[in-house]
Order: C-alpha cells, then sequence, then structure tokens
C-alpha cells in the first residue's frame, strides 16, 4: 500500500510509481547522461575499499554504483543513476560525488573519461520536503539541477508535468505536417496515410502512457496535431469535423490510446509478462468468503488510493473494473487487445449510429464479441446495411 502523502501528489505519483522502491515521501535525484559502456568483471572501488564478485558480461552487477546506494539503468553509451533520499538527508551531495569520483577512476583505469559537461542532474522533490538547492562538485566542474531532462526522448520536468515533453512533441509534429502538406497534392491517399503514420502518429504513440491521469487541458495539443493529421490525409479544409474521419481510419482519440496502453499494461501485470515491480502493484480482489455468486462474479482488480492519483496501482485497478466482463476475460493477450480497442472505439467515436460506424469496425473486430456488446438497436441498423452478421463476412 502507497502511504497517504504518497497518494495526495497526483502530480508526481505517476512516473514515480514506476521506479523500484521508491516512496513518496522521499526526494528523488536523477543523474542522466553519464557516458560509460560499464562492462566489466572486476571493479574495485576507492570510498569503500570493496570488490565486487565477477561475472559474465551479460549479468554483471554494477557493484560501483551500488554500494553508494544508488539505482541505476545501463544503456548502449549511458548510464543513468536514481538516488531517493528522506528530506533530512544533509550528505545527498557528498554521496553523489563520492560515486562520481569512483565512476571516473574506474574510468579512467580503463581508458575511458566521464563527460561532466553531458551529465544532467535531475531533482524531484517529495510531497512534504521543502525545495532544495543542490550543488554536486565533481573535480572542476560544478553540476546543478536543470528543470529539464531527456530520457530515453521522453522530457521530464521536476513536477513531472510534462509540459515540456508535450510542448516540444507539439512542434515536432506540427514541423513534419508542414513538410508533409508541401507534397501532399503529389501523393496518394494511401501513400499519405503511410507516411504520417510512421512520422507523426509514431510519435504521439511513443512512451504515452506516461501521460496517463493527466488533465485534458494537457493533452488537449496531442489531441490537435492528430485531428490535423486526419485532415491532411484526407486533404480536408481546417475546420472539417474530423470524428467520422478517425472513423475511417480507425484510430483511437489520443485520451482512449493513452488509456489503451495504459490497460495493456495492466493486463500483462495482471496475466504476465511483466516486470516485477508492475505485478506488485497490480493485485486482484479476493473474495473473504465463499459466495453464492463467486463463481459467475468478473475478474477484477484491488483498488486502493484516491481516485485523483496519477499513481499505476490507483489508475491501472480502476479502469480495468470499469472495462465489460468480456475484455477482462479474454484468454490471451492478442484477444484482448482486440476487444480493448473495440471498446474504447465505441465508447469514444462512437456518437453517430449509422451504417459508417459498422462499416468502419467489420474490418478487425471479433464478430462474437462484437455481437455481445453491441447496442442491439444498433447492431440491428448494422445488420441491415450488410455490414454486422452471419453471412456479411464479419
Amino acid at each position: 500500500m502507497w502511504s497517504e502523502a504518497a497518494r495526495s501528489s497526483p502530480g508526481t505519483a505517476s512516473a514515480l510509481s514506476l521506479i523500484p522502491g521508491h516512496s513518496g515521501l522521499q526526494n528523488l535525484l536523477i543523474l542522466i547522461g553519464i557516458h560509460a559502456s560499464l562492462k566489466f568483471n572486476k571493479i574495485p572501488s576507492p570510498s569503500t575499499g570493496h570488490t565486487a564478485p565477477q561475472h559474465d558480461g551479460t549479468t554483471t552487477k554494477l557493484y560501483l554504483i551500488t554500494s553508494h546506494g544508488f539505482s541505476y539503468h545501463c544503456y548502449a553509451h549511458d548510464t543513468q543513476l536514481m538516488l531517493s533520499f528522506p528530506s533530512s538527508d544533509t550528505q545527498v551531495c557528498n554521496r553523489i560525488s563520492a560515486c562520481l569520483t569512483d565512476i571516473s577512476s574506474w574510468m579512467t583505469a580503463h581508458h575511458l573519461k566521464l563527460n561532466p559537461s553531458k551529465t544532467e542532474l535531475l531533482f524531484i522533490p517529495s510531497t512534504t520536503g521543502p525545495h532544495r538547492d543542490l550543488a554536486i562538485s565533481f573535480g572542476n566542474s560544478l553540476i546543478t539541477p536543470t528543470e529539464d531532462a531527456r530520457s530515453l526522448g521522453v522530457i521530464l520536468d521536476g513536477q513531472l508535468s510534462f509540459s515540456a515533453h508535450i510542448a516540444n512533441l507539439t512542434r515536432s509534429c506540427r514541423f513534419l505536417l508542414y513538410n508533409i502538406r508541401g507534397i501532399r497534392p503529389f501523393l496518394f491517399q494511401e501513400a499519405t496515410q503511410l507516411l504520417v503514420q510512421s512520422l507523426v502518429i509514431s510519435r504521439l504513440d511513443y512512451c504515452n502512457s506516461l501521460l496517463a491521469g493527466l488533465p485534458l487541458r494537457a493533452i488537449r495539443p496531442l489531441q490537435l496535431v492528430q485531428n490535423a493529421a486526419a485532415r491532411l490525409i484526407f486533404n480536408l479544409p481546417k475546420f472539417t469535423h474530423v470524428t467520422p474521419l478517425l472513423r475511417s481510419l480507425h484510430w483511437l482519440p489520443v485520451v482512449a490510446h493513452i488509456r489503451f496502453k495504459t490497460l495493456m499494461l495492466a493486463y500483462k501485470a495482471k496475466n504476465g509478462p511483466a516486470p516485477h515491480y508492475l505485478m506488485a502493484m497490480v493485485k486482484s480482489r479476493a473474495v473473504p468468503r465463499a459466495l453464492r455468486a463467486s463463481s459467475t462474479a468478473p475478474p477484477s482488480l484491488r483498488t486502493h488510493g484516491r481516485q485523483a492519483s496519477r499513481l499505476f496501482s490507483v489508475l491501472a485497478p480502476r479502469w480495468w473494473n470499469e472495462l465489460p466482463l468480456g475484455v477482462r476475460t479474454a484468454e490471451s493477450l492478442a484477444v484482448f487487445k482486440r476487444r480493448l480497442k473495440t471498446h474504447l472505439f465505441m465508447k469514444h467515436l462512437s456518437t453517430s449510429t449509422g451504417p459508417l460506424f459498422g462499416q468502419c469496425l467489420s474490418s478487425w473486430v471479433d464478430p462474437a464479441f462484437f455481437n455481445k456488446i453491441m447496442p442491439d438497436h444498433i447492431l440491428q441498423q448494422s445488420q441491415h446495411h450488410g455490414y454486422v452478421g452471419e453471412g456479411s463476412g464479419y
């Protein structure tokens, strides 16, 4: 269970909940961009005097980093260090400096060099402690916290509002749409759709589950980009109604696609495979005693925390329990993915009950599931037009 202070922060809970072992009661420091390839067999630590046990190249533990109490993420050419500490800790700057000094000494011994100019320090304050001005001295350089830092293409800020990331993403997508519009008269509609989906929509979908729980006003710039992309594919004016276009393209709105990605993580956390720290956040709700309806009760997840929280452990169970029974009882990930998209498509884009809606669904929805969850009046109208039902190829 998350503590009351951690649950009460809707601004910082979502992303911090994905960091193993972190609590909202503690500050978090992230060092981004320590450039080196940290694959080794034996690492002496000058400050602690300990020596790490030997491992092969694929299962090496970064003993030098963990001996200072840091967590880490390693990539091809750089490493990210993470340190969670209480507000009362006054030696945090010395601990970071000692860790960087040990890493620099090891790199020098292995003909590598640590570049302080490419190292960024991001400070995420706790929900209860005051903001602290940190300055890390390393050699002749002084590393100070930045307002935002880029990690794997996502711009993180101290409040985890992702406002800088959304602004940067919107700007880059608008630039791409502007360039595609310049050559739109020379492209067929299919070629334009392929170009827009590969260059623009793929950017909107990248790591969008981090935006789960943000207010609609924060997501609106991304939705406007998707609307402009749909109009560009069909070569329509600026103020054309976009809902029929999204139906025809089989595109979920941005908010729905964020929920789609989050629920996909919830399914993997509940049924596997998923990282262990995600599986620990999602627990099935157990009936305390045998009831008459226990055998027919829909599978649900245990909910805890405040409804306004952006914690994955709060959002995922709440959204999961709102799904229809036919979606939650999917026997495989592929079936769950198809049924979930059908459910979200009908929920967000079913304002029209005309034959166009049934025609859009008829190309990619499981017919048995469609007949089970589709309202009767829409189903009868779709069958009348030949889009759904037996003998229609659905």
